[in-house]
């Protein structure tokens, strides 16, 4: 009965026999891990290292940037012609139905001559860059479910997000920072979620930079300055990883412990690597004008832009900057006249310059950049209790995102909405079939990037999504 609380370990450490086929085990153990994960990330030739996301916070409106419709500027004011999706947000019975043409003027850019709005003068210089999709649609009109079915391809279930599958396919290709860090993120509709690891390893999560609202030229990790020398902190965490340690060998399978030793080593060599990649005072004075970083309303999304090339460049697999200045979002069910040029405004610049900057350094081949909120707005004026023309509501049913660079075809348009732009018509993408998209153009089969658990496999994209071909270069 002395015997009794040991375990299998504690048992085979103390016995002086069988060591030659524990060893043979841990080899097999570590070899079939090895090609598991060799599995993971050998299933294409990844056009894409690494990725970008510039989340638009609010849903940005698809017939005032990126996708104009001349049949809903002739016939403003009138009645919606078409039947109305049944499951809608604020629209009821016959309210919000008159037809709201843009107030602003498109124009052909580029070789390609895309066609995009005023609001955007930067972006556009990029047009043969830019490959648009204007046929993506889900089926969540609120921002919470929608904002997570964007991250994470669930709007019900915690899943985890994209940037943790990135980072569990993945890896890092720097070991002293984190494989994803996440620029400013939102707090509320959906929250820590959005980048949350869900049941993939806690390792995997997305590492927070500031938050929304929040001057990200301030911002710093948590607890990045160390209180003590640094060979006193090691031998202070050397103690307290060699106590982990003793525990985990009694806790098989517990991710989050694991997850903490790992963290705990790389907060450690975080203290040296983070500060200088947050330290842009090495730039130049025109890379900094060309992030806007120095003009007060470029200057935070500026940053945040500028941020996110230099950690791609030190290696992050990926990097989401979102923007949403305090209530700064896209949101405009309502003074659309007034807040979609001020969004614009903050970030047309600040992106326009970050495509520039990557691409004079070789760096935009294989990155790729994506744009876009988490879904669209009506072609239809919102009346109730605001301003008649002067407001669009959700519209998941069709809207318009981008991507540059990481193996996308530059200077194309994919897809289309129907004429007045409410749902996406012609080569349709799913916001599955986006994710799916995205893996592939990173050397992942989407189909084969799984983790169990609770008895079944998940994956990004449930069971379903296509790769688009389409907007393959």
């Amino acid at each position: 009965m002395a015997n009794a609380g040991h375990t299998r370990r504690e048992m085979l450490r103390r016995c002086n026999i069988g060591f030659g086929s524990l060893a043979l085990s841990c080899l097999v153990d570590s070899m079939s891990e090895n090609t598991d994960a060799a599995n993971r990330v050998a299933q294409l030739l990844p056009r894409a290292k690494r990725m970008i996301f510039l989340f638009m916070k609010g849903g940005p409106s698809q017939m005032d940037t990126f996708d104009p419709k001349p049949r809903l500027q002739k016939d403003h004011g009138k009645p919606l012609p078409i039947d109305r999706p049944r499951l809608l947000f604020h629209s009821t019975g016959e309210s919000n139905n008159k037809l709201f043409a843009s107030p602003w003027s498109f124009r052909r850019h580029g070789q390609s001559g895309i066609e995009i709005s005023e609001l955007f003068p930067h972006v556009a210089t990029c047009a043969d860059d830019l490959c648009v999709i204007r046929s993506l649609h889900g089926t969540n009109p609120a921002h919470g479910g929608a904002t997570l079915k964007m991250h994470t391809g669930s709007d019900t279930f915690i899943r985890p997000s994209l940037g943790s599958w990135l980072s569990y396919g993945l890896g890092t290709e720097n070991e002293d920072l984190p494989a994803f860090v996440t620029i400013s993120p939102t707090m509320f509709h959906g929250g820590v979620n959005n980048y949350g690891s869900a049941f993939l390893p806690a390792v995997h999560q997305g590492t927070p930079l500031g938050r929304a609202g929040s001057g990200v030229h301030e911002a710093r990790f948590e607890h990045i300055r160390p209180r003590m020398t640094s060979a006193r902190q090691r031998l202070q965490l050397d103690f307290v990883q060699e106590l982990n340690r003793r525990h985990r060998r009694d806790a098989e399978g517990d991710s989050n412990l694991e997850a903490r030793i790992e963290s705990l080593e790389l907060a450690f060599r975080m203290q040296t690597s983070a500060p200088r990649v947050q330290d842009t005072s090495e730039e130049t004075a025109a890379t900094r004008k060309l992030y806007g970083v120095d003009e007060k309303p470029t200057r935070d999304f500026g940053h945040q832009c500028l941020l996110a090339r230099r950690f791609i460049e030190q290696g992050v697999r990926m990097v989401q900057v979102t923007h949403q200045n305090g209530s700064g979002h896209w949101d405009q069910h309502g003074n659309l006249l007034q807040r979609h040029p001020q969004n614009a405004l903050e970030v047309d610049r600040p992106i326009a310059g970050l495509l520039k900057d990557l691409k004079q350094r070789g760096l935009l081949d294989d990155t790729l950049v994506l744009w876009g909120g988490e879904f669209g707005r009506t072609p239809t004026a919102e009346e109730k209790g605001r301003p008649i023309d002067n407001g669009r509501d959700h519209n998941p049913s069709g809207f318009t995102m981008w991507m540059a660079g990481g193996g996308v075809k530059g200077g194309h348009v994919h897809g289309a909405t129907d004429d007045y732009g409410y749902f996406a018509a012609e080569d349709k993408v799913h916001i599955h079939d986006l994710h799916a998209t995205i893996l592939h153009l990173l050397g992942l089969d989407h189909t084969r990037l799984t983790y169990r658990f609770g008895g079944r496999d998940f994956r990004l994209t449930d069971v379903a999504g296509e790769v688009v071909d389409g907007i393959l270069g």
